[in-house]
């Protein structure tokens, strides 16, 4: 199992995680336009057959198509099962019941899960004070962020948010399995988790769903999923591939700290809104929890001090 024991975040893979948390702000959005006309199995349908669609095709004019053919398909069929049958069949179904604001606090929690995990399951991402430290800071600054007025629904519709907080769970079970394809092209592994997870999708639905007796939906409905399975799914998984061979599980779902982020701050620069202070300081505290987890600038701080004390005695 070809596993990329350098896992560290340079600068290339800090503007990858910026982009792919900007590419995965928009999934909640999309899937609460998709969820007022289409049932959760036939919008998840959707979403991973249409990707799969763009991925394979994208392979193939990309020379790629050999290397589809040698996949483990046996492991991609595990990765697309944790990585997106089971989450994303778990957060629309909770998003019948909670906001997306909601949804996404929960998601948060997926850093946290990945760090125990990893722990007992991988030999270099071990368990440190540091990263603890900051991933609870990072959730603490996401509620904080979204606001704390979206904490007041929290013991209602518990199955939904445990369908949530589970999907967070499969999500960090899928970045520490994810690790064994680093030595495939990223959309290689992309294009076969997509195919795998529409295929074991496809029966379920049609039977659960039945989505030929369902209304056709409206245009906005259709840009919703279209959304979802280009940008969201495709281009999202072709970069969350590419990061997590270079830098591991645990930085790559930091990724869920920063989509709250990047969802207002996409809002207050395309579409005028202002930010509040909370907003603010949630994302300094955001911003703090993902220096506490990098931690270099820590090791710097603490070589400085270690050093002017050597000056000083």
């Amino acid at each position: 199992m070809p596993v990329n024991l350098q896992l560290t975040m340079g600068l290339r893979e800090w503007v990858l995680l910026l982009a792919l948390s900007m590419l995965w702000g928009g999934s909640f959005f999309f899937t609460e336009i998709a969820l007022a006309e289409l049932p959760p199995l036939t919008l998840v349908l959707g979403r991973v057959g249409f990707a799969a669609l763009a991925l394979l095709a994208l392979a193939i004019v990309g020379g790629h198509g050999d290397s589809l053919r040698k996949a483990p398909w046996g492991a991609l069929a595990v990765m697309g099962l944790l990585n997106n049958l089971l989450p994303f069949c778990l957060i629309v179904w909770g998003q019948t019941a909670v906001s997306g604001g909601l949804a996404s606090i929960l998601n948060a929690t997926t850093p946290l899960f990945t760090i125990l995990l990893a722990h007992w399951l991988t030999a270099d991402e071990r368990l440190g004070g540091n990263r603890v430290a900051g991933i609870l800071c990072g959730v603490v600054g996401v509620a904080v962020m979204m606001g704390m007025g979206l904490l007041s629904g929290l013991g209602d519709s518990l199955w939904a948010q445990g369908a949530i907080l589970a999907a967070a769970c499969s999500y960090a079970c899928a970045g520490i399995y994810g690790r064994r394809f680093s030595g495939l092209p990223p959309i290689t592994a992309a294009c076969g988790q997509v195919i795998a997870s529409s295929l074991m999708l496809l029966p379920l639905a049609l039977l659960i769903d039945r989505p030929w007796t369902l209304p056709m939906p409206s245009p906005t409905v259709w840009g919703a999923i279209i959304g979802l399975a280009l940008l969201c799914t495709a281009l999202a998984y072709t970069i969350y591939f590419r990061i997590l061979a270079a830098a591991g599980a645990t930085n790559l779902l930091l990724v869920t700290l920063l989509i709250p982020v990047s969802a207002i701050a996409m809002g207050a620069l395309f579409l005028g809104e202002q930010l509040q202070t909370h907003q603010i300081v949630g994302a300094l505290l955001i911003g703090l929890a993902l220096l506490l987890i990098d931690g270099r600038v820590l090791r710097l701080l603490g070589g400085g001090l270690l050093r002017r004390r050597a000056r000083i005695s």
